[in-house]
């Protein structure tokens, strides 16, 4: 290979963010990190424990200069603690409170954590503004249903991350709020006109731009007045034209995962990587499913786009100039909090120890009144995990362990076995979006009016409520959610 090819594939192969399996680097990762790879993204599969991740990262690190990526959101949406819970409530919590310095300690607190663990890149806040009830991706992910509301916190959460040199990555750019289809499985479309897309979705994005978002992630989402039926992330009208152009943004542009069906299932994963650095991204998130083959593909793709004139040379040399210069930030080039001083702080642990549990314990809401509990029998109703999500642990039990604790499909739960056992028994039900699962609102329907003195917990959003003797909203399901909900139950 001349120097020539060798410049253009390491060029290429810095536009990506792979992922792998399991809880050290693979010898391919190491080795195409030193070749110039741009980075990695973690999932939940890649965590045990954060002195196993921080020694994951420093391999990483000792092969190359990697950005290191996760979703860690807080709420419904982490990898640092996928196998138990986050201790932090994610946005439909802080959005119910709605006290920005709230928030803001809050993704300070997170950003510690992943400074500590050696991540500078964390892919949240989310920006979108939920407007539909029925989102099956976004949800209690999002701070809130009004575009100023989430504004204001998606400026502190970026502060937050920022303020310990963890850079936000604010998504999904210009908006999956407004969808009823999952961008993992097909491509949502949010057809709105340009003024309602401008003050509505794009306003939570126009400021995190002003407050010096690092890095802005697109979503799959086809928005018809400016990409016509192109997803987002394949649509230089709106990465280039809206984004850079209306917006002035000039950061890193972060790709959603390109394994996701919207991008697979109609122009391909290599085919996607070429289309949407040509539209204007500089980071290529490439999820969980691609294989190191795959990886290899994608970059052969990208050299041959640039060979035969599809893609500019100049496009990828834009990108690694935007990527070297977030690696610079993060580092500590920029000054303010240096990176030693982040991972000292998470370390140190006093702040992430309780501003999470006190952020959980703002947000909860109790309708009607809690009656003491007598040997309770909790009914957890399955709700099946999105994707983005995963198959995080939810629930009550961690917080009530003299309890009698039943997990139950909603269409196959036997009803007279339940209430039999419930007789004499304080009964509590725990939902999750059951104003998006009729099987569930079926069965809470069925227990409550047997059982009007039933306690409902609900860890999704409070959007459906049965008349139940008390009510709990706690706008999430993660593990500070769940013990400030059993407090009301216990207090």
């Amino acid at each position: 290979m001349s120097q020539s090819d060798r410049g253009l594939r390491r060029l290429a192969a810095g536009t990506l963010l792979v992922a792998f399996q399991g809880t050290t680097a693979p010898d391919w990762v190491l080795r195409e990190l030193e070749h110039g790879l741009g980075g990695v993204t973690l999932f939940g599969f890649n965590v045990a424990d954060p002195g196993q991740v921080l020694g994951l990262t420093t391999a990483l690190r000792g092969a190359g200069e990697p950005v290191i990526s996760l979703d860690e959101e807080g709420g419904d949406v982490t990898r640092l603690a996928y196998h138990v819970g986050s201790p932090y409530p994610g946005n439909a919590a802080l959005g119910a409170v709605d006290d920005v310095e709230l928030t803001r300690r809050v993704y300070r607190a997170i950003g510690s954590e992943l400074a500590a663990c050696g991540i500078n890149l964390d892919m949240a806040p989310s920006a979108d503004v939920n407007t539909e009830a029925d989102n099956p991706v976004i949800g209690t992910r999002s701070f809130g249903t009004e575009p100023e509301l989430v504004a204001r916190h998606t400026v502190a959460a970026v502060q937050g991350l920022q303020s310990v040199n963890v850079a936000a990555c604010v998504k999904h750019f210009p908006g999956h709020g407004a969808t009823r289809v999952d961008s993992h499985l097909a491509v949502p479309v949010v057809d709105v006109g340009l003024d309602v897309l401008r003050e509505r979705e794009l306003a939570p994005f126009r400021a995190a731009i002003g407050a010096g978002a690092k890095s802005v992630m697109t979503a799959h989402v086809a928005v018809p007045a400016v990409t016509g039926q192109t997803p987002a992330t394949l649509s230089g009208a709106a990465l280039t034209g809206l984004l850079r152009g209306e917006l002035g943004y000039d950061g890193v542009v972060v790709t959603d995962a390109l394994d996701m069906h919207a991008i697979t299932k109609s122009v391909g994963l290599a085919g996607g990587a070429v289309l949407t650095l040509a539209a204007g991204s500089d980071l290529l998130c490439l999820g969980p499913l691609p294989t190191y083959d795959d990886v290899q593909a994608i970059i052969a793709e990208i050299v041959s786009a640039v060979r035969e004139g599809r893609l500019p040379e100049s496009r990828l040399e834009e990108a690694a100039a935007r990527v070297a210069a977030l690696r610079a930030w993060a580092a500590g080039a920029a000054g303010g909090t240096t990176a030693a001083e982040a991972v000292e702080a998470g370390q140190n642990g006093a702040e992430q120890k309780v501003v999470g549990l006190h952020a959980a314990r703002r947000a909860v809401r109790l309708t009607g009144s809690a009656t003491p509990l007598v040997e309770p029998l909790v009914i957890e109703v399955d709700t099946p995990p999105t994707i983005a999500v995963g198959d995080v642990p939810w629930g009550v039990g961690p917080w009530l362990p003299d309890a009698e604790i039943l997990r139950v499909k909603p269409a196959a739960a036997d009803v007279p076995g339940i209430l039999a056992k419930a007789d004499g028994r304080s009964l509590v039900v725990v939902v999750k979006d059951a104003h998006r699962h009729h099987e569930s609102q079926d069965l809470v329907s069925a227990l409550v009016s047997a059982r009007p003195d039933t306690t409902v917990i609900e860890m999704g959003l409070p959007v459906w409520q049965p008349d139940s003797a008390a009510y709990i909203a706690t706008y999430g399901a993660a593990r500070a959610n769940a013990q400030a909900a059993v407090e009301l139950l216990t207090a």
